[in-house]
C-alpha cells in the first residue's frame, strides 16, 4: 500500500481487540497511530505507534492529550459507546468528524434511536413502559420473556432476557449499572430472523453495501443472544428494499448523514424489519473485511483518510458496491467459548491457510481467560473467521468443516467451545 500520509499522527479512541486491525490499516498507510483507552493491557495498543491510558470517555484528557500529540486527526474505533466522546473531541479541535450532535443523539442511544425511527416509518421492536420505579401498574403488563437493556451500550453488555418478573427486576439492576445515562428499555423478546444492515455514506452518497443473516446462540438461557454466523447475502434482500430501504434513506438524509458507516441490527418477521441496534462505526462483527474481498474498497482506509484530509477520496460508491457481492457466497463464523481459561488451540492455523479464508480477527489466545461476566457478550468470542465462496452449497460445507476442525481446550482438557451453528438452519 502506497503510504501518502507517512508521518501524520492519527488518535484513535478505544483499544478492543476488533480495534487493532483499524489500527494496521492505518501504520500501512504511513500513519503514525496513537491508542488511548482507560485499560493498560488493550490489544490495540499494541499495533499502535503510541498508546495512552486516558480513557475514552474523558473528553477533557483527550483533547489535552491530542494537543499535546499534535494529532492531525481522530477517529473511534469500534465502540459505541465512545462516539458521542469523538463527536466533542473533533468540534473542539476543530478537526474533521463524520458525526455531527445530532447524529450522535439519534444513534448512540436506542430511545432516541426507536423514536426517530418511528418517524420514518423504520419500526422499532414493540416496547413496554417501564421506569426504575418498576411501578405495579407497569409491571403487570409486561407479556414475558422480555429484553432489558442499557439505552447507550453494545456487544450484549448490561442486557437480560427475562421470562419472569424477578429476572426482570435483575435485569433492570445490570441495565443500569451498564448506561452511562442511566436509562433502561423492556422490549418484546424476538424470535425470528436476525439480520444486519451496513451502509456506507460518501459525499451524501448513501449506499447499502450489505446485509446478512444472524444466527445467533439459544444456549446462554437469560443472556443476550450472541451470534455464530453471519451469511451474506441476506435471504431478506428483496423485501428490505419492498420495505424499508426508502424510508431508511430519508430519515438518513434528513438526520444529515454525510459521511461514515453504519450498521443497523434488526429482526425480519413475515415480510416486516424491526430495528433495535444501531453503530454508527466500524463494527465488530467487521463486515468491511468481506466488502474489501469481494467489492475491492476498505472502509478503513477511507475512514482514516477522512480522519486526516476531511475526504474519503476519490471512488464512486455507485460504480463499486455490490449488494449481492457478485454472486458469491461468504459467512463471518464466530467461535464461541464457555468460562475458563485456555491452555491449548487446534485447528485454527490450518484453517488460516485455506484459501476460502480472506481473514482470521483472533481476540482471545492461550492463556487467556473467559470469565463469567463475560458470557452473553461479545467478550466471549474466541475468534472470526471470514470466508468467500462461490456456492451456498460450498459455503455451508465449509463452516461444517471449520467448526468441526477447531478444538479449544481448558487447563483440565476440557472442550470450552461452546457449539457451533447448525447449517441445516442456514439451508
Amino acid at each position: 500500500m502506497e503510504r501518502e500520509f507517512e508521518g501524520k499522527v492519527l488518535l484513535i479512541l478505544g483499544g478492543n481487540p476488533e480495534t487493532t486491525p483499524l489500527v494496521e490499516v492505518a501504520n500501512s498507510m504511513g500513519v503514525k497511530t496513537i491508542v488511548t483507552s482507560g485499560r493498560h493491557t488493550d490489544a490495540a495498543k499494541k499495533a499502535a505507534w503510541k498508546s495512552y491510558d486516558v480513557d475514552g470517555m474523558n473528553v477533557d484528557g483527550i483533547v489535552e492529550l491530542a494537543k499535546s500529540e499534535k494529532v492531525d486527526g481522530v477517529l473511534v474505533g469500534v465502540a459505541d459507546i465512545l462516539v458521542p466522546s469523538y463527536c466533542k473531541v473533533c468540534e473542539i479541535l476543530k478537526l474533521p468528524c463524520y458525526a455531527t450532535q445530532k447524529i450522535v443523539d439519534v444513534f448512540s442511544y436506542k430511545d432516541v434511536f426507536k423514536a426517530t425511527c418511528e418517524k420514518y416509518g423504520v419500526h422499532g421492536i414493540p416496547e413496554y413502559k417501564l421506569d426504575a420505579e418498576l411501578k405495579r401498574e407497569d409491571l403487570d403488563k409486561i407479556e414475558y420473556p422480555v429484553m432489558v437493556k442499557p439505552v447507550d451500550n453494545g456487544g450484549g453488555v448490561g442486557m437480560t432476557v427475562a421470562y419472569n418478573e424477578a429476572e426482570l427486576v435483575e435485569g433492570v439492576k445490570k441495565a443500569l449499572e451498564a448506561s452511562n445515562k442511566k436509562r433502561f428499555i423492556v422490549e418484546k423478546y424476538m424470535q425470528c430472523d436476525d439480520v444486519g444492515i451496513y451502509y456506507t455514506f460518501k459525499d451524501g452518497v448513501c449506499s447499502a453495501s450489505c446485509i446478512y443473516d444472524r444466527y445467533t446462540t439459544d444456549k446462554q438461557r437469560g443472556m443476550s443472544r450472541v451470534n455464530m454466523c453471519s451469511v451474506y447475502p441476506s435471504a431478506h434482500i428483496d423485501d428490505y428494499y419492498k420495505n424499508m430501504h426508502l424510508n431508511a434513506l430519508q430519515m438518513f438524509k434528513e438526520i444529515g448523514i454525510q459521511n461514515g458507516v453504519l450498521l443497523l441490527s434488526g429482526f425480519y418477521d413475515n415480510g416486516e424489519f424491526y430495528m433495535y441496534d444501531p453503530g454508527f462505526r466500524l463494527q465488530g462483527e467487521a463486515p468491511h473485511i468481506l466488502i474489501k474481498a469481494i467489492n475491492s474498497y476498505d472502509q478503513r482506509e477511507s475512514l482514516v483518510r477522512f480522519a486526516l484530509t476531511g475526504s474519503q477520496g476519490e471512488y464512486s460508491l455507485e460504480e463499486i458496491d455490490d449488494i449481492k457481492f457478485k454472486n458469491k457466497y461468504a459467512a463471518t463464523l464466530w467461535i464461541l467459548l464457555n468460562e475458563g481459561k485456555i491452555k491449548e488451540i487446534k485447528g485454527l492455523s490450518e484453517i488460516e491457510n485455506d484459501k476460502r479464508v480472506v481473514a482470521n480477527v483472533q481476540r482471545l489466545y492461550v492463556g487467556d481467560e473467559v470469565y463469567n461476566e463475560w458470557i452473553g457478550t461479545e467478550k466471549q468470542v474466541l475468534t472470526r473467521i471470514y470466508i468467500v465462496c462461490d456456492s451456498k452449497e460450498e459455503l455451508l460445507s465449509c463452516i461444517d468443516e471449520f467448526q468441526e476442525k477447531i478444538k479449544v481446550l481448558s487447563e483440565n482438557g476440557l472442550s470450552l467451545v461452546l457449539g457451533g451453528v447448525d447449517t441445516n438452519k442456514i439451508k
